[in-house]
């Protein structure tokens, strides 16, 4: 990032808008691309004014004004680099937006630079063609490691114990992919609070800080990996596709010359584990597992979903190699033919970038996204390079349901010999995964009621009492049939009736 910066700069490109939660780091990128372009570098707040970054002294009093900083740096005759903090504030005044937007045009034949840094992007349309967006990348397995090199080295001059064989540093760095530096700081901070050292109990609690900064995105949510493989029943096809690959991530594969697998789009209807399989491939494959709430990218603020989907990218790239699950996609890509008229285009650039990152990603992120609603889906998503392979997950055949049931029986601490699994799975016929769990569920509290063992007839009686979802939905089934069989893969090749 810090190339595509000074190339920024040295082209003459006077505004730009660097994005980031580390204004510390940011600013100390461009202290480096200032010393080696010899301009001066400036930083200002609305607080303390214009400082100069190198010596923390005012460069003019009474510059708090951003209109008056503005005018300064209009006038101002030398070469030099302005960062503003938190800029973004002042740009919903109509008289600032427009100040920027002519101090921006006229710096344009200058060797001056205004670069807004600011961890929320809050550009307005006056100004989207005059400002270029930049993110500053989470930090590099490098530079988490001279970090972590550094607070080992001041420890041991403070006779703290240090128990960091390459083997535990290798662990504690890659468990710092995706923080902050500041955020892996404070992790070991907390570890040495805890531990009263560095050692293999950093780690945990290294990964409890990547789960809270997860969450405190809002879009993305961390999954522990508790479900296996064998938890899902049937589609075998799909279960031999990802068995197959489960290694394709190791340095070995790499040496091998294979590439890193894109992802599966997983079509079909619901409740008959696509989800399911989506968390049992994070155990399998002993990989993170990043859930993308699709909805929660969109922002009233223009700017703000694309600048959320950036993020979204450049989190699951820096904790890679992991698995981004994405839920049900077609919620939040259906209308992309309207969206210029609808919503300004928001949900075309969206759609544009995610699928233009699904081609050309070279990270190992393996995306897997579900959809139960293949005709809203945009056509270029399902154009081939996004994803390895697309499977349809139908509903489970004789075989299949017996193995379902075969699961949550198991799962419910009864032993599933001692129940009549193949006529429970003849009378389920249409039924799918998750109906055969309820309907298992549902016995359990017949039984529960009556205080006594759980029965066959207490799971029968369930089956026959509900209405599933092939009946409710059986022209919307029958058409994904339709639809999948010449552009998908067969989760299953057993025959479902």
């Amino acid at each position: 990032m810090k190339v595509q910066m000074k190339i920024h700069i040295q082209a003459n490109y006077s505004l730009l808008y660097f994005l980031t939660w580390e204004e510390e780091r940011a600013l100390e990128k461009l202290d480096e691309i200032s010393k080696e372009l010899r301009r001066r570098f400036f930083v200002w707040s609305e607080t303390k004014g214009l400082r100069n970054y190198v010596t923390d002294k005012p460069e003019e009093e009474d510059l708090n004004d951003p209109e008056a900083l503005l005018d300064f740096i209009e006038n101002f005759s030398g070469k030099g680099i302005f960062a503003l903090l938190d800029f973004h504030e002042f740009l919903n005044d109509r008289t600032v937006k427009r100040r920027l937007k002519e101090v921006g045009q006229k710096l344009r034949k200058s060797h001056k630079n205004i670069v807004l840094v600011s961890a929320t992007m809050n550009l307005p349309i006056e100004l989207s063609k005059e400002v270029v967006v930049l993110d500053l990348d989470l930090p590099s397995v490098k530079e988490i490691g001279e970090s972590l090199d550094k607070i080992t080295e001041t420890l041991k001059t403070k006779d703290v114990s240090v128990e960091l064989p390459p083997n535990i540093r290798e662990k504690i760095v890659k468990a710092g992919q995706g923080l902050t530096l500041i955020e892996f700081k404070n992790a070991i901070a907390k570890s040495l609070v805890t531990n009263q050292g560095l050692s293999h109990q950093t780690i945990p609690g290294i990964l409890d800080e990547k789960k809270q900064l997860i969450r405190k995105t809002g879009i993305l949510e961390y999954f522990e990996p508790n479900d296996t493989l064998k938890n899902v029943g049937g589609l075998e096809n799909l279960k031999d596709w990802l068995t197959t690959r489960a290694s394709a991530f190791s340095n070995r594969a790499t040496e091998f010359g294979i590439p890193n697998p894109k992802g599966l789009l997983l079509v079909g209807v619901q409740g008959c584990g696509k989800s399911l399989t989506a968390k049992a491939v994070s155990s399998h494959w002993k990989l993170p597992l990043l859930r993308l709430d699709v909805g929660k990218i969109f922002h009233g603020y223009i700017g703000s979903s694309e600048a959320n989907v950036r993020q979204v990218i450049q989190l699951a790239e820096a904790i890679s190699p992991c698995i981004l699950w994405i839920d049900e996609i077609e919620k939040g890509m259906s209308g992309t033919s309207s969206s210029g008229s609808t919503d300004g285009g928001t949900t075309s650039r969206v759609v544009s970038s995610l699928t233009t990152w699904l081609q050309e990603k070279t990270k190992p992120v393996f995306v897997i996204a579900t959809a139960n609603r293949i005709e809203i889906l945009p056509p270029e998503l399902l154009r081939k390079g996004r994803f390895d392979e697309i499977f349809f997950v139908d509903l489970p055949e004789q075989e299949a349901r017996e193995e379902i049931f075969r699961i949550h029986v198991e799962k419910k601490n009864r032993n599933p010999e001692k129940f009549d699994i193949t006529k429970l799975a003849e009378i389920s016929e249409g039924f799918s995964g998750a109906e055969i769990e309820q309907a298992v569920i549902s016995g359990l509290f017949e039984a529960f009621k009556e205080d006594r063992i759980l029965k066959t007839e207490d799971i029968a009686k369930s089956i026959e009492e509900t209405v599933p979802l092939s009946q409710m939905m059986k022209e919307e089934i029958q058409y994904l049939r339709n639809w999948a069989v010449l552009r998908a893969r067969k989760a299953s090749d057993r025959i479902t009736n």
